[in-house]
């Protein structure tokens, strides 16, 4: 059986732990050649010595999505080890600000936002010229808290994981007529250090959710990147109950 990934070259970001290693790892299994980036380099050393002692191709390059000028070099690095990227899955992000807006930290609201909003930017906006000539699949990991308000904690990351969804709707328009998808993967909880701080049992709005491991949220990831050209584009597609979202 063929792999479904075979011949293509992946950048994931955030992709030292949980749900960036998690699909590094999986793609690779596929047969993609991949650029894992992270700001720590003991954790994206891991992931690749991971995918190599599996018999997959990948390399490990040190990024903070907030530095537009690091995000540039991953792909300079990806294109002279792989050639042209054909699959980005933006992954990197944080909360770093759970606290109403009158307490807010205000350092800690604007780290949230450069993290989750012009890190996804930036990781987007430098893989086009390589997409341009070949099509290409971007998948933009979001959040439901960027699709409804779940707490008077959460302004930051949600308003971040909000404009990353208008920015996925913005960039699918405007990337269509080059055969690019742009999409967006709403993984709902999963076991990160993210959410190790979620009381499951007590949280009102977050009590019957399901609660993945990382791996579970690698098929909808194959799926999407495995789908056409011509196929969907602009799109949320979600892993939490609807009554979650």
């Amino acid at each position: 059986m063929t792999n479904q990934l075979e011949g293509k070259v992946a950048v994931i970001t955030g992709a030292g732990r949980g749900i960036g290693r998690a699909i590094a790892i999986g793609f690779a299994e596929q047969g993609a050649k991949v650029a894992c980036a992270a700001r720590t380099q003991t954790q994206i050393d891991e992931t690749v010595g991971l995918i190599g002692a599996a018999g997959g191709d990948a390399i490990a390059v040190r990024c903070d999505v907030t530095d537009a000028s690091a995000v540039k070099r991953l792909y300079t690095l990806t294109r002279a080890r792989f050639g042209p990227v054909d699959i980005v899955i933006a992954n990197a992000g944080g909360n770093f600000s759970r606290a109403s807006v009158e307490e807010s930290d205000i350092a800690d609201w604007e780290r949230t936002l450069r993290v989750n909003l012009l890190g996804v930017y930036y990781t987007c906006k430098y893989a086009i010229p390589d997409m341009k000539g070949q099509g290409g699949h971007i998948i933009v990991v979001g959040s439901g808290v960027g699709h409804r308000v779940v707490d008077d904690a959460h302004s930051a990351y949600g308003a971040a994981k909000a404009g990353a969804w208008m920015f996925v709707r913005a960039l699918a328009a405007e990337l269509r007529p080059d055969h690019i998808c742009v999409n967006e993967l709403i993984p709902g909880l999963v076991q990160t250090e993210i959410t190790a701080a979620v009381n499951r049992s007590d949280d009102t709005a977050f009590g019957a959710e399901w609660f993945k491991q990382p791996e579970d949220v690698l098929p909808l990831a194959l799926f999407l990147a495995t789908q056409p050209l011509t196929g969907p584009t602009g799109q949320s597609f979600s892993l939490m109950r609807r009554d979650s979202q």
